[in-house]
């Protein structure tokens, strides 16, 4: 890595305002969401700092250019992003990936911090839902 032959600085702020707004338009398909953006950076090498890396997601999650776009600047969903950045701070989330659950209106439980295999996500998550039952 070559840091000062390149201009390009990495920010999370344009895709966890793209994410605020898809997540409105999919609220059942979040991880789907959240996916599909690693995806776009991470083997696709999509710029999620340029508004254009988004719109190959939009018919997918049924969103209408006009309206994501209009969204994606305006200070509205750029407060929702960073009401989330504060609420993933106030969890003590330092890493990715990372699961929580919430159970409740106030209470999250951090299933898995890194990477963890399917089993040991899928007993942890059936631990912390029988407790809260």
């Amino acid at each position: 890595f070559h840091p000062e032959e390149t201009d390009w600085f990495p920010d999370s702020t344009m895709p966890a305002i793209a994410l605020c707004i898809l997540k409105e338009a999919a609220r059942d398909r979040e991880v789907e969401l959240a996916s599909d953006l690693q995806y776009a950076l991470n083997f696709e090498g999509r710029d999620l700092t340029d508004p254009e890396a988004y719109r190959h997601l939009l018919p997918k999650y049924g969103v209408a250019e006009d309206g994501f776009y209009q969204k994606l600047s305006s200070d509205e969903y750029r407060d929702k992003a960073f009401r989330e950045f504060a609420m993933v701070q106030q969890l003590q989330v330092t890493g990715f990936p990372a699961v929580l659950l919430q159970v409740g209106e106030l209470k999250f439980y951090l299933l898995a911090s890194g990477y963890t295999d399917y089993d040991t996500l899928k007993t942890r998550i059936e631990s912390v839902l029988q407790e809260a039952s």
